[in-house]
């Protein structure tokens, strides 16, 4: 998942950074490689805090976009866990709680599945998609 970030000169010498997918990010940077990295972050708060509220999280950037621009790229364990959620939402389950008990788990495995401080298994990440009817695939482009 790799979304745009736009920087634009600040009057000191720092770097503003926006997200235009998500409007609420706004970090500051040094330089591109610290603008991709602050970015990063910023955008992974946003969806964290996307995530409490219950509300969408944009699609990223397509791949015909990309040339020439600053992007910021989720880490992996982040993206699974934003398509869970999206596939969550999509789902006829829609709560944790009924995912909790499709997957035989307490809530609280569950709920830590949607924190992306948490360092989730990826065969717990796998168990939560099958419960929604859904299967992991790995690719590498």
């Amino acid at each position: 998942m790799i979304y745009r970030l736009h920087t634009e000169q600040d009057d000191n010498g720092t770097l503003l950074v926006t997200c235009p997918a998500f409007p609420e990010v706004t970090t500051f940077a040094d330089g591109p490689e610290d603008a991709v990295a602050r970015g990063t972050a910023a955008i992974e708060e946003a969806i964290a805090a996307r995530f409490a509220d219950g509300q969408d999280i944009p699609a990223p950037d397509d791949a015909g976009s990309r040339r020439g621009k600053l992007f910021a790229r989720l880490p992996i364990m982040t993206a699974m866990k934003v398509q869970l959620y999206n596939e969550l939402r999509r789902s006829e389950v829609k709560t944790r709680a009924e995912l909790a008990r499709r997957m035989g788990k307490p809530r609280e495995t569950v709920d830590r599945l949607f924190r992306l401080d948490h360092a989730s298994k990826t065969d717990q990440i796998e168990n939560a998609f099958r419960a929604l009817g859904k299967e992991v695939e790995f690719r590498i482009t």
